[in-house]
């Protein structure tokens, strides 16, 4: 049977079923508690807690769900003060206390949404929440977006307070154990969190803003730290790659000791609040995370010593970075290229692993699952770039003799991001019915140290695009693809990539574009939300002094070029890649009368949430595929309109 045209058991619908978002584990009192994301509750975000020996149960009511929207990421949407939530709610972006088996009661003013809040901690004594408010205001312009950080009493009154205010963003307030001080992370426009930001630690005061504030580490676009977090015994400890490498330091009385030094990675890009990779146990040492050589390693650092003990788990990858710690346990959202991603609480003392919520739900043999195999390729400036690379699987067929199997190219986003191992249903979907697959880390992802992450300063829309061809065009040199049948996906950043391959280049027969760029001048000139306001500035160069620059990778100025199909996904209320970057592109592929199909879904935002957006974008793309490539059309999928494919 020809390949892409194998029968397979993994259907949309089995994906979106499937696609639980697990994150934000919390540990207190033995108890755990995380997010799910339900797309078959329309993406609603429900808090769950699971006590010793009992099943979890549901904490968020109906009619509430615990999503957040600072800097349209989120992220750090709930904490925990003893049994006591605070969290905020994603319809009117209210900050809400949920006392044990009550109602929640807003904490925070209706502000019909434009005054929204995330990542705070509760002072010791109950008092106060200490986060991040971001207040919108009435026009759309995003230079006009300010954030500070302001302490919420949780009686009620609303009588919030400014503690610090004057930066463009601030993040990962954390308040001392004994309550006296708070730390937290600051940073300016143009920059990003990884491109440099500063950490600093101010007392906390009765009625008053934080006083006697003190700079850590950390500069504006030279040095970025991660997750900063105080020790049982009053330390700061945070994550810096000042040495090319996140690797974790402490701060104790001003003096900064570096605890491991490795060319690993225990640090992560902050698109979202509330990332964690490491722990505390009650005895000091910490349980971390860190990744190299292409995998994430799990493992027990001892302070004192710098000596790193690794931790014999089943996991290998996670989506996200969520690790936390108490007494001599750990509870992380990890999985492994077989093995979806589950909540588990890991005892350190033992080795004894509870698995407390499975992951994707897939009731499929494993023999249907291809296991990615890193692979490092050469590319421009005789450099090498990583990806990995999923062989078509499927025990069922005879994979036919004499062809080679069409390839997806998979971009991810960010682009300041990074594709991992971790099992993925999605994957499958493709590999079982014939297609392969190589998931690229172009130069710019995350994962490899801040050289790597700075080959893409100044050439987005390059580096990127060279890297993803040179990726395909490694695996036809092998013998793995074929040159004939080449195809690209992505997503935002991945998504712009992907219609720029399709413009500057003739490689791939056909490509989808979620939610992706197509004139970079628009980003350029501010037609995006405040945390990303100035990133192309590093990307490509300052804007309008590099407005030549931002015409030149803009694929809608080549429309005379584009000539490959291309399927365009959008989310009608994103408010990062608005859905006027892909009309521009539409509307080049009518005038051009080049095959595409448009899907524009309504209630959808910067990523599909919902499980009917799920089910339909991804059948849409296989039948895309399908009629491009001339491969035999599954009858159980629906058939997508394509304009101009027969023209």
């Amino acid at each position: 049977m020809p390949y892409g045209a194998w029968p397979s058991p993994i259907s949309a619908e089995l994906v979106a079923r499937a696609g639980v978002r697990l994150s934000a584990p919390w540990l207190a009192g033995g108890t755990a508690w995380w997010l799910e994301g339900r797309p078959l509750e329309g993406g609603r975000v429900v808090l769950v807690r699971k006590d010793e020996g009992s099943a979890p149960v549901d904490v968020t009511p109906p009619g509430f769900s615990v999503r957040t929207t600072v800097h349209e990421y989120g992220g750090g949407a709930y904490c925990l003060h003893g049994e006591t939530v605070v969290f905020t709610n994603f319809e009117d972006q209210r900050l809400y206390r949920q006392d044990p088996g009550a109602e929640p009661v807003a904490l925070t003013p209706d502000t019909d949404g434009r005054h929204r809040y995330a990542d705070g901690r509760v002072t010791p004594d109950g008092a106060l929440w200490i986060g991040v408010r971001e207040r919108h205001p009435f026009s759309d312009r995003a230079a006009e977006v300010v954030n500070d950080l302001v302490g919420v009493p949780l009686d009620g009154s609303c009588e919030i307070r400014e503690l610090t205010a004057g930066r463009d963003f601030y993040a990962a307030p954390r308040v001392s154990p004994d309550g006296t001080r708070v730390s937290y992370l600051a940073w300016n426009l143009p920059w990003m969190p990884w491109d440099g930001c500063e950490l600093y630690v101010g007392r906390i005061e009765p009625y008053d803003a934080l006083s006697g504030v003190r700079h850590v580490a950390g500069i504006d676009g030279e040095e970025s730290i991660w997750q900063p977090e105080w020790s049982p015994s009053g330390d700061l400890v945070f994550a810096s790659d000042r040495s090319g490498w996140w690797n974790l330091e402490r701060d104790r009385e001003g003096e900064r000791t570096v605890l491991h030094a490795a060319e690993a990675e225990f640090g992560y890009p902050a698109w979202t609040f509330g990332l964690s990779s490491y722990g505390f146990l009650d005895d000091g040492r910490i349980v971390c995370a860190y990744e190299s050589g292409g995998r994430t390693h799990f493992a027990v650092l001892d302070p004192e010593t710098g000596e790193l003990t690794p931790l014999d788990l089943p996991y290998d990858a996670w989506r996200s970075p969520y690790l936390v710690a108490e007494g001599t346990a750990a509870v992380v959202i990890a999985g492994s290229a077989t093995l979806p991603a589950e909540v588990a609480r890991i005892d350190v003392t033992t080795g004894e692993r509870e698995v407390l919520r499975a992951g994707e739900s897939v009731p499929v043999a494993r023999e249907f699952f291809s296991i990615p195999r890193a692979i490092e390729f050469p590319t421009e400036g005789g450099l090498t770039a990583h990806a990995l690379h999923y062989r078509p699987t499927n025990p069922e067929v005879v994979a036919p003799e004499g062809e080679l199997p069409p390839l997806i190219v998979m971009c991810h986003g960010g682009p300041t991001g990074s594709a991992t191992s971790l099992f993925s249903l999605e994957k499958q979907f493709w590999t079982s019915r014939g297609f392969a697959i190589v998931d690229v880390n172009y130069g710019g992802s995350t994962g490899y140290g801040r050289a790597y992450r700075e080959r893409l300063y100044g050439n987005w829309g390059v580096v990127d695009l060279q890297d993803c061809v040179n990726a395909a065009r490694y695996l036809v040199a092998q013998g793995e693809a074929d040159p004939d049948r080449l195809l690209i996906t992505g997503g935002s950043a991945g998504g712009y990539t992907t219609i720029c391959a399709l413009t500057f280049t003739d490689v791939f027969a056909a490509g989808t574009s979620y939610f992706g760029l197509a004139d970079l001048e628009q980003f350029g000139d501010g037609n995006t939300h405040k945390f990303e306001l100035r990133y192309e500035h590093t990307l490509v160069g300052p804007y309008p002094e590099a407005r030549e620059l931002y015409r030149e990778r803009s694929p809608i100025h080549y429309r005379d070029r584009i000539r490959t199909p291309l399927l365009v996904l959008q989310g009608a209320d994103d408010a990062i890649v608005p859905p006027s970057q892909a009309e521009l592109i539409v509307a080049a592929l009518r005038q051009r009368k080049v095959p595409y199909a448009y899907l524009l879904f309504e209630g959808e935002g910067h990523g599909f949430r919902k499980a009917e957006t799920i089910v339909r974008s991804l059948e849409a793309e296989l039948s895309f595929y399908l009629q491009v490539l001339g491969i035999e059309h599954d009858p159980s999928i629906p058939k997508l309109e394509i304009t101009n494919l027969s023209a």
